[in-house]
């Protein structure tokens, strides 16, 4: 059962231990800060050599204890060898926010079936992998747990030459959903966060030029996302405040999907 707790509007994370997964730059970055800012312990795990640097500057600025590993969500060691270092250096995990993120954008007719299978590899495979492994360590702990996923506008409309991103994002959601309906009974939230486009590097790789332009002029706000919106976001939903939210995608477009 996920449990009622006095709702306070604080957001607090004092003493919870949040791994997120894509920490080292972009939207996990600014998750990894805002968990900090609240209190929490903060794992920074990513596919990037940077992590402990990433993680030690959050630590500076924060006042918070971090801790910097490099993951490959495509790896089942990679991953296990994560969690189980987590838990040595920490004891338990309360919070995963799962954010890995490949795109590699071509028309539906051109890409390749690799290109099409690297995109589920990352975006899909990769965050269940993820998911799985450290549901269990919270079905073991038996104190309930929030579980958070990056998934996107797309995984619900049709963008151009986005095939392979959007059927690896639609996976996600429906893991989100069958993940929320049966660990819901062991305390455990599972909800996504749907971006529009973000002014990230993949963010940038995707969206130039006129592409661009054209993609802002159809977003009722007018611009593009920040990184830390996207955060709030995530972190909402990693706290109390959201516990009768799951399986939930949370879509944060500036309207683009209104019409």
């Amino acid at each position: 059962m996920i449990g009622y707790r006095k709702v306070t509007g604080d957001l607090d994370l004092t003493g919870k231990v949040a791994v997120v997964v894509g920490g080292a730059g972009g939207i996990g970055e600014a998750t990894a800060r805002m968990y900090a800012h609240k209190g929490a312990k903060v794992v920074i795990a990513d596919c990037k050599d940077n992590c402990p640097e990433v993680a030690e500057a959050i630590a500076a600025d924060c006042g918070t204890e971090t801790f910097g590993i490099k993951c490959d969500v495509t790896s089942q060691a990679s991953v296990d060898a994560m969690v189980a270092a987590v838990k040595e250096r920490f004891g338990e995990i309360n919070v995963l926010a799962a954010m890995p993120g490949f795109v590699d954008l071509y028309r539906a007719t051109d890409i390749e079936i690799d290109n099409v299978e690297k995109h589920i590899a990352v975006n899909a495979v990769g965050v269940f992998r993820v998911c799985q492994a450290v549901a269990n360590v919270m079905i073991a702990q038996g104190k309930g747990g929030k579980i958070v996923c990056v998934t996107s506008q797309a995984d619900f409309i049709a963008i151009n030459k986005h095939v392979g991103y959007t059927m690896s994002k639609a996976a996600l959601v429906g893991m989100i959903k069958v993940c929320a309906l049966e660990w819901a009974e062991y305390g455990i939230n599972v909800n996504g966060v749907a971006p529009t486009v973000v002014n990230t590097y993949m963010g940038e790789k995707a969206w130039q030029g006129k592409v661009k332009t054209d993609m802002i002029e159809k977003i009722p706000a007018h611009r593009f996302a920040e990184t830390d919106e996207i955060a709030a976001a995530v972190l909402f939903l990693s706290c109390d405040e959201s516990n009768m939210i799951t399986g939930e995608d949370l879509v944060v477009d500036g309207g683009f999907t209104i019409y």
